[in-house]
């Protein structure tokens, strides 16, 4: 290929196998990664048609979406039948010869937290599971989305997926954000401008000044919620940070091959005269904390702001607010503090440093979870553990957990909570819960008040 070319053009065309009739393309699979909940009736249909996985090194499973993670948890769930689960993908992935973090491994936790942490994902690769927040791992530089349990299968017996090429949109962060705001409130500014359907039909290369200041961590942040504005993947420009992340991880290439594989990764990026189907530019220094109002994410609005005049009414009625209410001083029964997108160590780093010395308000149910078993392990060395506790939070053992309502475990019903998850949709976290999306810092804040609060007060 000659041209200028956008990095999405450069991770479709290293992964083009065979152009197919009616614009589709056959495309190479470097990483496949299954969770408890859908990876044994991957694996289990794959056996029954008589095929086996081709290369059981790329393929990865981790007991994260439905495991219990109460203290001294076992195989048992919350969920009715969850333990099935979990035991039918154990077996399948043994049988298969694939890894598997399984339940009190100390590599388990959230798959697009532990992927990095272990340097499965690379900048260049292909990388797919069942699960719509793979983009997450687009924050090194890779084409990572989320896939059907059948599309698992087809990957994992051939190596391959079919796909349509979607256009390449590039959302450029200006300027620097201000103390205090997170890549959390980036991405919901993007999401309150330009709503949740506003990267369809797009794979979506974030870039810009305030991009390139965020640690991997907070491009994680950033790429995890590009699913939410409806894009195929999210995915950001790796660089000397990303290399310096990955250099000495497990699965990471070491000696010679590190060193090869620097030279093609220092080459991945949009060139200079690369044209993108879209262009949207935000200024950074512009956004504030953001709290979403409504019952999509798009439905976003800062922390300052009164819900808007235009506001639909079905999710006005189920979020119990009012045209013109303001967001902030809504008081709250709960605060989570979790999820693919906000449980890493700097997550947990920053709540805690607003915590320290301060107790959350009384009858709020506080908790938090931390992304893997190596967060936790990290987080209880430098004492985070008992900040949050000593300020009532509950500390868990890491996975999705109440993320959403699958794993069995919910939040009372009807109940409203402040929440460091990626979605706000009716019922999500329990039924009836009503659910307002924000940082960490703002949860924090607001579970500190008892009411959805600014965390720049406490700053």
């Amino acid at each position: 290929m000659t041209g200028e070319r956008t990095l999405f053009d450069k991770l479709w065309d290293s992964h083009v196998v065979a152009e197919l009739p009616g614009g589709s393309a056959l495309v190479a699979i470097d990483r496949v990664f299954l969770h408890e909940r859908t990876g044994a009736a991957a694996l289990n249909s794959l056996a029954e048609a008589g095929r086996k996985v081709a290369d059981p090194s790329r393929v990865f499973a981790v007991t994260d979406h439905i495991v219990d993670t109460r203290p001294g948890r076992t195989d048992q769930t919350l969920m009715p039948g969850g333990q099935a689960f979990i035991t039918e993908t154990r077996a399948a992935a043994k049988a298969a010869g694939i890894t598997l973090f399984d339940v009190n491994d100390p590599d388990q936790g959230i798959v697009h937290v532990i992927s990095p942490e272990l340097g499965i994902v690379l900048p260049g690769c292909t990388l797919i599971a069942p699960d719509s927040h793979t983009c997450t791992q687009g924050a090194f530089g890779a084409l990572a989305w989320g896939i059907g349990s059948s599309e698992a299968e087809h990957a994992m017996a051939t190596g391959t997926l079919r796909l349509s090429k979607p256009k390449a949109m590039r959302v450029r962060f200006t300027g620097r954000l201000n103390k205090g705001i997170t890549p959390k409130d980036m991405i919901l500014t993007l999401l309150a401008q330009y709503g949740a359907a506003g990267g369809k039909g797009h794979a979506v290369e974030f870039a810009g000044e305030a991009v390139l200041a965020l640690d991997m961590e907070g491009r994680m942040t950033l790429c995890n919620m590009a699913t939410e504005f409806s894009a195929m993947s999210g995915f950001i420009a790796p660089d000397q940070q990303t290399f310096d992340y990955l250099e000495g991880r497990r699965y990471a290439p070491e000696g010679t091959q590190w060193r090869q594989a620097l030279a093609s990764w220092q080459e991945l990026g949009s060139d200079a005269g690369a044209v993108f189907d879209q262009e949207i530019e935000i200024d950074a220094s512009s956004i504030t904390p953001m709290v979403s109002w409504g019952t999509n994410p798009g439905q976003t609005i800062g922390i300052d702001a009164v819900v808007p005049d235009d506001a639909e009414a079905a999710p006005l009625d189920y979020i119990g607010l009012a045209r013109g209410q303001a967001i902030k001083g809504v008081p709250i029964d709960a605060a989570f503090i979790g999820s693919c997108t906000n449980s890493r160590l700097s997550d947990l780093r920053r709540a805690a440093a607003l915590l320290q010395g301060r107790e959350i308000a009384d009858g709020v149910k506080a908790i938090c979870v931390p992304g893997s078993s190596r967060v936790k392990r990290e987080a209880e060395a430098e004492g985070l553990d008992l900040i949050f506790e000593n300020a009532g939070f509950e500390w868990r053992e890491s996975g999705c957990s109440m993320c959403f309502y699958a794993g069995g475990e919910s939040f009372a019903a009807g109940s409203r909570v402040i929440s460091t998850t990626n979605r706000n949709f009716e019922s999500r976290q329990g039924p009836n819960v009503r659910t307002h999306i924000a940082s960490p810092e703002t949860v924090v804040a607001s579970a500190i008040a008892g009411m959805i609060a600014d965390p720049g007060e406490l700053i």
